[in-house]
């Protein structure tokens, strides 16, 4: 498999400390001392020009005067020499860099002359201002810090230096081991997508913790982070939950600070799990890297100690974790065999003298109940407890299920043997009754994210009949005009092309006509204000309710024009708008709506209606596209949601027309990036169905992109690219990106090629696809990465894959990696050719300018393929038995 861009840096040959010292207390002396102490096994070049040996180490006076190769060159000079450094760095060949030096702006002329010359010599940069990067496996500690990470499977990556460093001397005190260690700093170059990225596919971390203060790219994070979390659980601690956290965290890293609301529904949708502080970062990763499945979320605890078990149980009601209900058949078998007075409920309460017996005779029942999903053991140290003996009656209990067992052995000296006992059995255990139920509480969000994670869903506003050109002129009509917010006829307008029902509405420029208008509509009437500038018209008195005759309405019509010239006297004011009364008496009113996030761009609201809806503030957010699955979950979320069901005489809403808009709206967004706020408000719903009473839409110009869908954090199925064909011997074929459904079927096909195709496509020698490499194959997010499978059609179902071809893009943006594979069976029939052009023009439209690969030498079949297709064919400089083959896409 390809060497992943950022293994040189953290797996380096050899290191150069740029500005090591001999003087105590500085980062340069520190890195180097830390370089040696950590056991790094590789060389080691100081360079410094006023010293010839620092440490025991020869000191060389430039990096251009050591030894090559030096992949890794630990900076730590002075702020105007950083530059230069970094130059003299990729002259000499440098693959990567950490620069340490603080005092660099972000943004900065400097950061940006930094900046150029690593791209100038495909360099990848950590830093600038960073605590620096430690691969314990490997022995490299490349930090200033006075902390040496253990080795074991966290992988820790934050913008705050100072916090790896509290958080490696409080995982010492555990004995909590790390797989890599990053502070990002600047995070100019290499940021949390890269890393992420790396540390998807790292063998030795098997759970990522990040501590996040702000978002730059939003495409590259959600990229790196939906790749990490398909494999590997990705838990985030998020700084900034409030507005002063907020502008702290802006002023302290220079990244970009939304939405936590927001911030919290993207981690959601990438699969990723969301803590708020230390103690639950370590307590989630503690149970989800021990890669346990829940069937539900009903826990049911075991406990020597009632008031211990009251605090669980309290937690868990609290953060809304489902405690297990027992069955009469489970009292009566717990009633065999556990004293007269005990608890008879959830909690189990065994009583203060538990024994091991009763402990086990407990578990063997509630871990046998189908009402339980989980089970966490919890023992206080007391008189008569054998906490190892209990200890490992949990452990032998945990072997026999497959259901999650946690324990909570409270207390210090008297139980340390036994959680001894609980990390060498792999049962994962914590010190107190709300880090227990927080970690479960994590493992079930944990699942449900992961629900997200693969929904992909297929922008329908390109489907034949949809009218996407209408809305997009008026859209730029009204920006021609110099407006950026469309008028309530415009906006109804474009909802109605997107299949969203509007109430009908008319507008009149006088008063005699609004008379004519009222009896063609009829009575009551709502009448309104009519201007492209002016919203939240009540807020003026520009509404009129239950206008009931010809005299109220010519009444009506001057009282408002004159409210609003009163109110906004410069203000474009064309008339008055008409429409019916909507008095639905089973009626709920909502708000559907969209908004721009500073980070992830547009978000799709749902919630309460009406007037008051900032006051009640009753939202939740989604990230667009949007299907059925993820709609369903969005209604789920606010308040309001427990009033779309049936209670007292009121039926249930229509809950199907109210999902509809939600995904008329997404595709809406998807499809017109000129949109920055929809509201849809009141959107009254009933059982009949629902219509949109008021609409207003803001907009902007979207700019100029490749990318059709560069306004989204979420890149949508691309379904303009499926395309129905035939192969030259009659055999009916789609060609289509591939979808993570697509598993069993990648998995099939790759089990199906001879070892001579397996070992050209991978250069190895494969036998099958693990579990993380499926997940990476079929789970892609479009953005950064495509991957055209060709079907075979058996009338219309899908039958078995043909092929596939698929492209990564560089860290350049500029360019792409691809591979190819086609069954043995179909060998001849043009397909690698197909795949292969369809593959270079998405690479084409997405704005690539240049295809590569490596082929095997012995694979003359690609080679000539290659060749046919305009590749040039060179040998690669880093193997000769490989062939670098490239494209020019212009």
């Amino acid at each position: 498999m390809p060497r992943h861009y950022l293994e040189r840096l953290f797996e380096p040959r050899a290191v150069a400390v740029i500005g090591a010292s001999d003087k105590e207390d500085t980062a340069g002396n520190r890195v180097l001392r830390n370089l040696k102490d950590s056991g790094f096994e590789g060389s080691i070049y100081p360079v410094n020009p006023h010293h010839r040996q620092l440490l025991g180490e020869r000191s060389y006076r430039s990096i251009a005067d050591t030894p090559r190769p030096v992949d890794l060159a630990v900076i730590s000079t002075p702020t105007h020499a950083v530059a230069d450094v970094v130059r003299e760095c990729g002259e000499h060949g440098v693959s990567g860099l950490v620069i340490l030096t603080a005092g660099i702006d972000r943004d900065g002329a400097l950061e940006r002359r930094i900046l150029d010359h690593a791209r100038q010599y495909r360099m990848h940069v950590i830093g600038p201002n960073c605590l620096g990067i430690m691969r314990p496996r490997v022995g490299l500690n490349a930090t200033f810090s006075r902390n040496q990470a253990a080795s074991g499977g966290l992988a820790l990556v934050s913008q705050s230096g100072a916090l790896v460093s509290a958080i490696l001397d409080w995982a010492q005190a555990r004995n909590i081991g790390f797989s890599l260690t990053a502070s990002l700093g600047n995070a100019s170059d290499a940021d949390f997508g890269d890393l992420l990225d790396y540390l998807a596919t790292d063998a030795s971390t098997r759970a990522i913790l990040l501590y996040v203060e702000g978002i730059r790219d939003s495409r590259r994070f959600m990229s790196g982070l939906r790749a990490a979390a398909r494999v590997k659980p990705v838990i985030v601690v998020k700084a900034g939950r409030r507005p002063d956290g907020s502008r702290a965290a802006l002023s302290h890293s220079g990244a970009l600070v939304g939405s936590d609301q927001v911030f919290e529904a993207a981690l959601a949708r990438a699969g990723g799990i969301r803590v708020h502080t230390v103690e639950q970062l370590f307590s989630a990763a503690e149970i989800l890297s021990k890669g346990f499945r829940l069937r539900g979320k009903r826990l049911c605890i075991v406990t020597d100690g009632g008031g211990p078990a009251v605090i669980a149980s309290d937690h868990a009601n609290e953060i809304g974790v489902g405690l297990a209900e027992l069955s009469p058949g489970a009292i009566e078998r717990l009633d065999a065999t556990l004293p007269r007075h005990w608890s008879r409920t959830n909690p189990v309460d065994l009583l203060e003298d538990a024994t091991p017996e009763r402990y086990r005779d407990a578990l063997a029942v509630c871990l046998q109940e189908d009402g339980v999903d989980a089970v966490l053991a919890m023992l206080v140290p007391q008189a008569m407890t054998e906490p190892e003996q209990i200890a490992q009656t949990v452990i032998d209990a945990a072997s026999e299920t497959r259901k999650p067992v946690l324990a909570c052995w409270m207390g210090d000296a008297q139980v340390r043997e036994a959680r001894h006992r609980f990390s060498d059995a792999g049962i994962p255990h914590f010190e107190t009754p709300e880090a227990s139920i927080e970690a479960f509480a994590a493992l079930d969000r944990y699942q449900a994210n992961h629900q997200l994670l693969v929904q992909v869903p297929g922008p329908a506003a390109f489907r034949p009949g949809r009218d996407v050109d209408g809305p997009r002129l008026i859209m730029e009509n009204a920006l021609t005009e110099g407006r950026d917010l469309l008028t309530n006829l415009e906006s109804k307008a474009v909802l109605r092309a997107f299949d969203i029902p509007v109430v009908r509405t008319i507008e009149a420029r006088t008063a005699s006509e609004a008379l004519v208008v009222a009896e063609s509509l009829g009575y009551p009437l709502a009448m309104k204000v009519s201007s492209p500038t002016l919203t939240h018209k009540s807020d003026f008195g520009g509404v009129r309710l239950d206008v009931a005759d010809a005299q109220q309405v010519r009444r009506a019509y001057d009282e408002l024009i004159e409210a609003a010239r009163t109110a906004h006297p410069d203000a474009l004011v064309s008339g008055v708008t008409l429409e019916p009364m909507q008095h639905r008496i089973h009626g709920r009113e909502l708000m559907v709506g969209i908004s721009t996030d500073p980070v992830f761009g547009p978000v799709v609201n749902f919630g309460g209606g009406g007037t008051a809806v900032e006051l009640v503030n009753d939202v939740a957010v989604a990230l667009p596209p949007l299907n059925d699955f993820l709609a369903d979950q969005l209604m789920a979320r606010p308040r309001v949601a427990r009033l779309l069901t049936a209670y007292r005489e009121l039926p249930a809403v229509d809950m199907a027309a109210v999902r509809n808009v939600l995904l008329q709206v997404s595709e809406m967004v998807c499809a017109l990036p000129h949109i920055r706020e929809l509201d849809i408000n009141p959107l009254i719903a009933d059982e009949s169905g629902v219509v949109a009473v008021d609409a207003r839409i803001r907009i902007a110009s979207p700019g100029r992109g490749a990318d059709r869908y560069g306004h989204l954090a979420v890149h949508p199925y691309p379904s303009h690219l499926v395309k129905r064909t035939q192969l030259p011997d009659g055999t009916d074929i789609v060609i289509r990106p591939i979808r993570p459904e697509d598993a069993e079927r990648e998995r099939a096909f790759i089990d199906s090629l001879s070892p001579e195709a397996k070992y050209y496509r991978f250069m190895e020698n494969l036998r099958e696809l693990s579990p993380a490499m499926l997940a990476r194959f079929t789970q892609i997010d479009y953005d950064r990465e495509l991957a055209l499978i060709a079907v075979r059609m058996d009338g219309l179902d899908e039958a078995e894959q043909l092929g596939v071809a698929r492209y990564n893009i560089d860290p350049d943006g500029e360019t792409c990696e691809f591979a190819l594979v086609v069954a043995d069976t179909v060998r001849r029939q043009g397909l690698g050719t197909r795949l292969m052009m369809d593959l270079m023009e998405s690479a084409r439209a997405r704005g690539l300018r240049e295809i590569h690969g490596d082929v095997l030498s012995e694979n003359r079949k690609m080679l000539k393929l290659m060749r046919q297709l305009g590749f040039a064919v060179l040998t690669s400089p880093d193997d000769a038995g490989v062939k670098r083959v490239t494209r020019d896409l212009r």
